[in-house]
């Protein structure tokens, strides 16, 4: 194989035997490959010099061992003046890939790794796709998640190829596929063990198989007579999902299928006016900011701080179960302790039932319960490089276990403790060398949430707060280091809202009106069945605690609750009644006229304490209590998050109604110290 001279800095051609040119992704100084405005107009070069010079072939792969392509550049999206420049930007892209798709040669993508949005769109634009069968191979177009959809071409080529119900299905989720889906799917032609993935692309090359396209009913499913009827089932699927006003982009990309599908040439033209109209919204423009602060967050857990092989969970209960699972299903060694063969026979089973649904595959989720091992006896505890402390919410047994086990510990082990109330200052007392114990605070579901609090306190060492971030990374979570105090960030600013919520249905208003105005506000889930689900003698547990040290009164109707044993989702009844885990309604609400205040009542609660945690330095800044407040509550992602929407509904005017609350409903709605702050 011969290698052209070195004069892309992006790209590297090579020609082989065959004369198969072989075209390596290699975007500079960057660990991962996007396709930036440099790297498009490079490829562009490229592919205009087979015009003189065709190769018997070519084939695109990556020379980056993290992947493929991952997309576009996001950071271009930041300095689009306008939707007319944001329109150039998409319309460039789009001519690169119709060069590429116009070669009168074959052409294979060779992906392994992620091959994300744009770079699907450009695996789109050759003939074959021929992908690793591993795990870690993704392929999907998630650009909804950033408030616009495929803008190089993929709304175009995905439907022809795969029918219109799986295409759309792919591009209005976001989801990734595995290799071998989307071999099923008619996305890939080949998915093959990494070692065969040259040779396939090369016997590909050299002997050409007929190109995939969607054929018997699936292409039918792009014809204009179907087009209309599936529109609307593809419209109320997504509207169970997402608001058309707070989220438009998936309503855009069903509109630009069922106007345009017909006329490839205009539906490409339209894509790209659709995505400049998204990406220049508001929407978008949070979305974005979304992206970078998880990218942001991601960055502060640096793996290299610990080498964690194996890990060891203390509490068999929901949360000590899931952690464990999850690590075990992440690749690492876990031992699970608990006195109750039962509870730890139960764990097992859920940990199963995980394994199944996320690795599908008999020898991955084998693999991951060969991982998971329960250990009634803490035999694990003296080799973990990790210990989790998931017990009870009790000072007295976490600091009695403490005192057991330290003595056992790794000299340099992370202790760490997933408590969501009691202050790391009170449980270190027990210990002798209390600057190792650290908060890792996990949330419910785990294997959904990715945000873990670290929790900083007054004598966990700067040590084990970075470890303790870099073993979060270890496991694909986001870490967010926070001040050991009452409630630390989540809970804290989450507790008065849901509390809010509880005192209007204590008043009156319907608990289904109640979730209704949280979820027009822009919340995933109402407070109400959001309490049911947590569980409502947790939410009173944590409640009393708070209400101790933060003021914050706990409504009667919470402490009835639990004490008639209706503790929500879980026991069947709670605000709601359930019936095989599905929310059963209690009569019709349509005709209730609601307090016309009940969303400022729970959001100005909520926005409040985020201000507060601000002042008092729970968070070191805005930007990180915004993506903790996205990543841990749910809160809007679509506003960007609480100071985002604080800063764009003015300060002034949100503290001005706070203080019209407070003179209507009492103290706990007086607007904290920070409003007045810069």
């Amino acid at each position: 194989m011969t290698a052209q001279k070195p004069e892309y800095q992006h790209w590297r051609l090579e020609r082989d035997e065959h004369d198969i040119a072989w075209l390596y992704a290699d975007k500079a100084n960057a660990a991962a490959n996007n396709l930036s405005k440099a790297v498009l107009e490079e490829l562009y070069d490229i592919l205009s010099r087979f015009k003189d010079d065709r190769p018997q072939g070519l084939v695109i792969l990556s020379a980056k061992a993290s992947g493929f392509i991952a997309g576009a550049d996001i950071n271009e999206f930041t300095t689009l003046s306008g939707q007319k420049d944001a329109e150039d930007l998409i319309g460039r892209g789009q001519a690169v890939l119709d060069r590429l798709a116009a070669l009168d040669m074959p052409t294979v993508a060779l992906i392994h790794g992620f091959c994300l949005g744009g770079g699907l769109e450009l695996a789109l634009a050759c003939r074959y796709r021929i992908a690793d069968e591993a795990p870690k191979t993704k392929l999907g177009l998630p650009e909804v998640n950033l408030g616009i959809h495929p803008g190089f071409g993929g709304t175009v080529r995905l439907p022809p190829l795969m029918g219109a119900p799986a295409a759309m299905d792919m591009m209005l989720g976001g989801r990734p596929l595995s290799a071998r889906a989307a071999e099923k799917l008619g996305l890939v032609d080949y998915a093959v063990p990494a070692r065969h993935l040259k040779v396939a692309a090369r016997e590909t090359v050299l002997r050409p198989p007929p190109r995939k396209q969607a054929t018997g009913w699936k292409a039918w499913t792009n014809h204009k007579l179907a087009q209309p009827l599936l529109a609307r089932y593809l419209e109320k699927q997504v509207a169970k999902r997402a608001r058309k006003d707070h989220y438009p982009a998936p309503y855009a990309l069903i509109d630009l299928w069922k106007a345009h599908m017909d006329d490839p040439r205009r539906m490409m033209r339209e894509e790209a006016a659709s995505v400049a109209r998204l990406v220049m919204g508001e929407t978008a423009q949070s979305l974005v900011r979304v992206f970078f602060l998880q990218e942001r967050m991601k960055s502060l857990g640096d793996k290299k701080e610990i080498d964690v092989k194996h890990v060891h969970v203390i509490g068999g209960g929901v949360m000590g179960g899931d952690i464990a699972a999850w690590c075990a299903m992440r690749g690492l060694r876990v031992t699970l302790q608990d006195r109750s063969h039962e509870t730890l026979a139960r764990v097992m089973k859920r940990a199963h039932d995980l394994y199944k649904k996320r690795l599908k595959q008999p020898r991955d989720i084998q693999a991951a319960m060969d991982r998971l091992i329960p250990d009634i006896h803490g035999a694990g505890l003296p080799k973990a490089d990790v210990v989790i402390e998931a017990i009870f919410e009790d000072v007295d047994a976490k600091q009695a276990l403490y005192k057991e086990i330290e003595p056992k510990l790794k000299k340099d082990a992370v202790l760490a403790t997933n408590t969501s109330s009691i202050p790391l200052e009170t449980l270190c007392k027990s210990l002798s060398r209390p600057s190792r114990l650290v908060g890792l605070h996990f949330f419910n579901p785990v294997a959904k949430m990715q945000l873990v609090e670290i929790v900083k306190g007054a004598q966990t060492a700067d040590k084990a707060v970075k470890q303790a971030a870099a073993f979060c990374r270890h496991i694909d979570r986001l870490p967010l280091p926070v001040k050991s105090a009452p409630g630390f960030l989540v809970n804290r600013v989450l507790m008065p809202y849901l509390l809010e919520a509880v005192t209007l249905e204590e008043e009156g208003v319907p608990a289904a009106v109640i979730d209704q105005a949280a979820l027009e506000f822009g919340m995933p889930m109402g407070p109400i069945e959001l309490a049911d689900t947590v569980g409502l003698d947790i939410c009173l547990s944590v409640a009393r605690i708070l209400s101790q040290q933060l003021d914050m009164p706990v409504p009667g109707r919470l402490e009835q609750l639990v004490n008639a044993g209706r503790l929500g989702r879980k026991s069947g009844e709670g605000f709601y009644r359930y019936e095989n885990g599905k929310k059963v309604y209690r009569g019709e609400t349509k005709d209730y006229a609601a307090p016309a205040d009940i969303t400022d009542r729970m959001m100005l609660r909520f926005l409040n304490e985020t201000v507060a945690c601000l002042r008092e330095g729970i968070v070191d800044e805005a930007d990180l209590l915004d993506g903790g407040v996205i990543f841990g509550t749910g809160f809007a992602p679509f506003r960007g998050g609480p100071m985002r929407y604080i800063d764009k509904i003015g300060r002034e005017q949100l503290r001005h109604k706070l203080e019209t609350l407070e003179l209507k409903y009492g103290p706990r709605f007086r607007p904290d110290a920070g409003w007045s702050q810069a």
